[in-house]
């Protein structure tokens, strides 16, 4: 009695398992990358707000000329009530508000005129989530990279593995920091 069949059978099996294997497998990091791309995204509107809102306390300090201060907390209330659409723009805005103000002679003097603690602590925030906007942004811009090439792969394209995920978008804005 011949068993050939049952060899062949547990073949295609183990062949099938295998595939169904591989296809999860790209279907959980395809997933994994979209969760980075959206905890990411959420780290990035953090930095964003955080950058908004040292730029307000800074145009509402009182260490600030009254132009300048308009200037920035007009920037830094577009840069948080942007809709999606206008967000890249009005947080760009925000940025070159940021340099035109401290970029101006004796800026760092003038606000920490007499040892002023307020001045050093504003112009610290202001410093430090500068930085993390660009950290985060740039992190965020990697993350969505990796989940457009993974989603390039004809695996992904021919069986829909994405579901009914949006393909991620760059966010693209000018986020070089102010000299302080």
């Amino acid at each position: 009695m011949s068993y050939d069949w049952i060899i062949d059978f547990l073949f295609w099996v183990a062949a099938a398992f295998l595939v169904a294997v591989y296809v999860s497998w790209r279907a959980t990091r395809l997933d994994r990358l979209h969760v980075r791309v959206e905890t990411a995204r959420a780290a990035l509107d953090a930095a964003l707000v955080r950058r908004a809102a040292a730029a307000l306390e800074l145009a509402a300090s009182r260490l600030l000329d009254p132009a300048a201060s308009l200037v920035l907390a007009t920037a830094a209330h577009e840069a948080r009530t942007a809709d999606a659409d206008n967000r890249e723009f009005a947080e760009s805005d925000l940025s070159r508000a940021l340099r035109a103000v401290v970029d101006q002679p004796e800026f760092v003097g003038a606000v920490t005129a007499g040892g002023a603690a307020e001045g050093e602590a504003v112009l610290d925030e202001l410093s430090s989530s500068a930085a993390k906007v660009a950290y985060a942004r740039r992190f965020y811009n990697d993350a969505v990279s990796q989940a457009r090439i993974a989603r390039r792969k004809p695996l992904i394209r021919v069986l829909p593995l994405a579901g009914r995920a949006p393909l991620p978008g760059f966010f693209e804005i000018d986020d070089d920091p102010p000299g302080i």
